[in-house]
């Protein structure tokens, strides 16, 4: 089976050409091979391409650039998508598209479920909203999955940057009045497998396999491989940024990590000047429908969070 992964130099995409590589013929494309805001170039490349399932990791995921450059985010965010759908969907290929939790207002304090409405309160978000409903008119059977805080050892994200800041100064604050959940690359390269082409791998006779380190089901035995719409997927429970820079601080402890402070002071959203988009203050998103849908659990944050430090953090 071969996998495209459009996004290849980005902090999921370099996972998925990875990880899947082990399994799969694989062909990853960074921005500079294939650029979302051609549309031509989106046609003929892989249009030229054959495949059987196309993961899109490729966005422009600048909150506060999307704001300032509008048309740029709905070419990227919105367009593209539906390109790549159709493209999808004339080879009859899975295509699935990472989407986002700002596609939400932030107003509710529960997570935030597949049926609820998706009401963005930044250009971000409007383009990827965008992007959702155009990919599944494109092609009904496309799966739209969103997720949150993604990290991972390929790029750097905010667990880098707190740690690098715990190393350099005594006191390091970070936001303590948003929520939503860490979700590791390594791990949703995994739980996206069951959505994957893949029922001729392994011999069915020899039971349900199970990844011994993150709990997910060998993919030759999704229930439902072709499933369709919109997909809430993240590690499972809740925590500000705070908390979170505090816990990979105290995984740092537990590890013998050297830093200069180990304790992450409060700031709040309001304090930040620098942001020019408006965040959701609370977008906690539910995988209770992934778990239902395939058997599988996410791992809870706490425990990737230690794994990537115990890990990747020297």
């Amino acid at each position: 089976m071969r996998v495209v992964i459009v996004g290849a130099g980005g902090r999921l995409g370099a996972v998925l050409v990875r990880e899947y590589g082990h399994d799969f013929d694989v062909v990853g494309f960074n921005h500079a091979q294939l650029d979302l805001g051609a549309p031509e170039q989106l046609r003929s490349t892989l249009g030229a391409l054959d495949f059987d399932a196309l993961i899109n990791t490729a966005a422009q995921t600048n909150v506060d650039r999307c704001e300032t450059n509008p048309e740029e985010a709905f070419a990227l965010n919105g367009e593209a998508p539906r390109i790549l759908s159709e493209i999808c969907a004339a080879k009859k290929a899975r295509f699935i598209h990472i989407s986002t939790d700002y596609v939400f207002d932030g107003a509710k304090r529960a997570p935030y479920t597949e049926k609820d409405e998706a009401r963005p309160i930044s250009v971000y978000g409007e383009s990827k909203m965008a992007g959702e409903q155009a990919a599944l008119e494109a092609y009904e059977r496309a799966l739209i999955v969103r997720v949150s805080w993604v990290f991972g050892p390929d790029r750097p994200s905010f667990i880098d940057w707190v740690i690098k800041q715990a190393r350099e100064h005594d006191e390091v604050k970070a936001i303590a009045d948003k929520w939503a959940t860490p979700t590791y690359a390594l791990d949703l390269a995994q739980l996206l497998k069951p959505f994957l082409p893949v029922a001729g791998i392994g011999d069915p006779g020899r039971g349900v396999s199970v990844n011994a380190k993150t709990g997910v089901t060998d993919p030759g035995y999704s229930s439902d491989p072709s499933y369709g719409g919109i997909l809430h997927l993240a590690n499972t429970g809740e925590c500000t940024w705070q908390e979170y820079a505090q816990w990979a601080l105290d995984c740092c402890h537990e590890a013998g990590v050297a830093l200069k402070t180990r304790t992450i002071g409060a700031s709040s959203l309001a304090e930040m000047k620098s942001f020019i988009a408006k965040r959701p203050v609370y977008s906690v998103l539910s995988s209770q429908h992934y778990m239902d849908v395939t058997g599988n659990t996410p791992r809870p944050w706490r425990d990737v969070v230690a794994d990537y430090v115990r890990d990747f953090i020297r």
